[in-house]
């Protein structure tokens, strides 16, 4: 039903416009603990039984399933319980910067149906730390909000110099690191300009730095730490960020984000055109990192078969996002049951 209807309806709506109503309607559903029952006992249905990975235990709780939301549907953490009642494992929010901003100007999402592809441009449009930290109050307040996993993605703000980038990043897990399992440094999202640039060992160490203290300060703990990054990085620059990651203690990497190998226009494109280059990032980072840090796959995630691939390539978690949106609700807690399966089958024959 779902696909007659993204295929008939939705895509006759702007992109963007869909979004906020479907964000809207999952918010108003998550308020509602019956709506969130119905929608996880009819919609959701994720395995019954946790994740069970050694590397996993640095995080303060289990992951319900591996396949988790990626960075960049709710930016506002506005439908976290709607999200999580669909049967995704983790939910990620953000991209936060310090400041609010209102993101690059429209058009700045585009659909491509028969490639399952998104391509935006919509530049870390979001309501900003101070807001987003007292909807996590809230959110955590509750017995349903403090069972969601839940990381948080920040990145600089676009008013920020380069130079300054390090307090920037301070200042926002400062703000959210108390309410998050896990915090993301974005430094890979091709819609702000000279964010990538930050994808340097000497760029990026401030900002390790900064982003761990304010992270103790605001949290009273030490928060896991994973840095976000580029599909579109040479081999070369992949192995010395995952040097700099072990050095630095990271607790891993996500790889990876959207890519600017395309000739459809500005801005990043993700989903299946996707798929090939983060399996092969992915294979790469698990390499280089060896055998501790955390390592979440990103990127042209379909299906259970896409997401199973990435797990033998050295994954440890999953990432979908466009997917999600060309296969409807019932997507991620079906991936979820079926990837659960497919791992089990694994450890059989072994």
């Amino acid at each position: 039903m779902y696909r007659f209807l993204f295929d008939t309806l939705i895509t006759r709506t702007e992109p963007e416009s869909a979004h906020h109503v479907a964000m809207g309607a999952l918010a108003a559903a998550g308020t509602v603990e019956p709506a969130r029952r119905l929608i996880a006992h009819t919609m959701g249905s994720a395995p019954a039984h946790p994740v069970i990975d050694d590397r996993l235990l640095v995080f303060p709780r289990p992951f319900p399933a591996r396949l988790g939301l990626g960075a960049g549907l709710d930016k506002n953490a506005t439908s976290v319980l709607g999200l999580a009642a669909l049967g995704f494992g983790f939910i990620e929010v953000g991209t936060v910067t310090r400041h609010p901003q209102p993101g690059n100007e429209p058009p700045r999402l585009w659909r491509y149906p028969e490639q399952r592809a998104l391509r935006n441009r919509m530049g870390f449009n979001n309501d900003g730390a101070d807001a987003v930290a007292d909807r996590l109050v809230h959110l955590r307040s509750t017995t349903a909000g403090r069972s969601v996993v839940l990381g948080v993605n920040i990145g600089k703000s676009k008013i920020t110099p380069a130079a300054q980038a390090d307090a920037d990043y301070g200042y926002s897990a400062r703000r959210l690191a108390r309410y998050a399992d896990y915090l993301v440094i974005n430094v890979s999202s091709p819609n702000t300009p000279g964010l990538r640039d930050l994808q340097t060992k000497e760029a990026l160490a401030p900002i390790v730095s900064a982003v761990r203290s304010g992270a103790r300060e605001g949290a009273g703990r030490d928060v896991p730490l994973l840095v976000k990054i580029a599909p579109d990085l040479s081999h070369e620059h992949i192995t010395h960020l995952c040097a700099f990651a072990r050095s630095e203690g990271l607790t891993g990497v996500v790889a990876t984000n959207t890519t600017i190998a395309h000739d459809l226009g500005d801005g990043g494109l993700s989903g299946m055109p996707l798929r090939e280059r983060a399996l092969e990032v992915v294979t790469q980072v698990r390499a280089e990192l060896g055998s501790k840090p955390v390592l979440i796959g990103c990127g042209g995630v379909s299906s259970a078969a896409d997401a199973h691939a990435l797990v033998r390539a050295g994954a440890d978690l999953v990432q979908a996002y466009t997917a999600f949106i060309y296969e409807g609700p019932t997507w991620p807690g079906r991936v979820n049951r079926e990837l659960t399966a497919l791992l089990d089958n694994d450890a059989d024959a072994t």
